[in-house]
């Protein structure tokens, strides 16, 4: 096949080279993989130097056809943008043909996110008569309190929690690091998970550092949290659509309504650009604008 070795070598250079996680380099493989088979089905040998802007557009079209979201369809072509750039990169083209490529009009999609009633009833459903339960507390508290990703949850380490002085150090997006403030809930919950269950288990080789643990004894995945999250939902009878992601949108949310600064919330959310942070304030002018809607007498 034409693209074998130039997706394998790409591959390592996002690996070694971009530092990204598994996740995220098989995303990138993945966008390109979309392409070469819209190649193999328009019976087009070309090889990655031979792709013009005219291949690149008849792609897009086909990928709309397809009914492939607007949203969907400009995370492929970040992906395409990556994979030519390295091939720029590596000398392997002159020219980058998706350079003169605009994206598609995305509509912004606001996140979901609990109200701090919601949080506080999914949190009370959790059963703290079981150890998993005392386990799944403080895990909730820690993602709310301090607005990780689940992938930083399931990572997190003991040697990264400085309970001292309240901060906890997160491993995010592209290898980075972060100093996270934490809740003071959050800090007793996961003492109390640290001290009477944590401390009980038989703990397998490789993850004796890991605070999350499964009951045998290994680091929680990111299915298994998703999964606790919708039981709780379900128990608590919360109707919303959530996920892990969806406490990290409501500690945004909640921080912007209280007045956050917003360089403040985008350090401590881990984002690269302010723009992304800025989602936030659209939720809280909505929020102000119900408030409006429902309070004003002229509304």
């Amino acid at each position: 096949m034409l693209w074998n070795s130039y997706i394998k070598a790409y591959k390592s250079f996002l690996m070694l080279e971009k530092s990204l996680s598994p996740n995220s380099v098989g995303a990138y493989i993945n966008d390109v993989s979309k392409l070469v088979q819209f190649l193999e089905y328009k019976n087009l040998s070309l090889a990655p130097n031979a792709i013009k802007i005219g291949h690149l557009k008849e792609f897009i079209t086909w990928i709309n056809e397809l009914g492939m979201e607007a949203s969907t369809q400009a995370r492929v072509l970040s992906g395409l943008r990556s994979f030519f750039q390295y091939l720029v990169l590596e000398d392997v083209i002159k020219d980058d043909p998706t350079s003169l490529l605009e994206n598609p009009k995305i509509a912004r999609k606001l996140p979901d996110t609990l109200s701090v009633h919601e949080i506080n009833k999914l949190i009370e459903a959790i059963d703290l008569s079981r150890p998993e339960g005392i386990r799944n507390k403080a895990m909730l508290e820690t993602m709310y309190g301090s607005g990780l990703r689940v992938s930083e949850l399931v990572n997190l380490q003991l040697s990264s929690l400085y309970l001292n002085i309240e901060f906890l150090k997160v491993i995010g997006k592209g290898n980075k690091e972060r100093l996270v403030p934490m809740s003071a809930s959050s800090i007793k919950h996961l003492t109390i998970y640290k001290e009477t269950i944590r401390n009980q288990q038989s703990i397998k080789p490789g993850n004796e550092d890991i605070i999350f643990l499964n009951r045998r004894g290994a680091k929680m995945s990111r299915v298994m949290v998703f999964l606790i999250i919708k039981e709780l939902a379900e128990k608590a009878g919360i109707h919303k659509s959530i996920s892990p992601h969806t406490l990290r949108h409501s500690f945004a949310t909640h921080l912007v309504e209280g007045g956050a600064d917003l360089r403040a919330v985008q350090e401590m959310l881990g984002h690269e650009s302010i723009t992304t942070t800025e989602i936030y304030t659209h939720l809280d002018r909505e929020f102000l604008r119900q408030i409006i809607i429902d309070f004003h007498p002229r509304a």
